[in-house]
């Protein structure tokens, strides 16, 4: 089973779009209601930052199948400004746009697996994955 959406983000119905995108890929896969939300949390929150900082970018919403255990990858990228301060960002409680700085520490505590690559002036990448119990 293959299972794959991209969504542009451009605008805040595309935040919406994405979520539900990747609601319904993690119920057909069998997440619970509970990982569901766990997976569109983490999606609303990594296309709000596209958004927000980057202006344009997209997510990738796939199903993997690794060894008989499935699971649902999400990558953010965007080709923005980049992060200056990874670590910084990676803080609990640190936010620029005046939130509750929930943002990528939350993103990662709400997924299993979580790495971010980004590049002065030339964008990020985040992939983050959730492994159906």
């Amino acid at each position: 089973m293959n299972i794959q959406s991209c969504v542009e983000v451009r605008n805040e119905w595309d935040i919406v779009k994405a979520r539900q995108e990747g609601r319904n890929i993690a119920k057909e896969l069998g997440f619970g209601s509970v990982d569901q939300a766990r997976i569109t949390t983490a999606i609303s929150e990594l296309a709000r930052n596209i958004y927000l900082y980057a202006g344009k970018g997209r997510i990738e919403i796939s199903n993997l199948d690794s060894s008989g255990k499935i699971g649902l990858r999400i990558i953010a990228s965007d080709d923005g400004p980049g992060i200056k301060d990874i670590r910084k960002v990676m803080e609990d409680g640190f936010t620029t746009s005046g939130g509750l700085g929930a943002g990528l520490p939350g993103v990662k505590r709400l997924m299993d697996e979580f790495s971010i690559d980004s590049k002065e002036n030339e964008g990020t990448e985040i992939i983050t994955t959730k492994w159906l119990r």
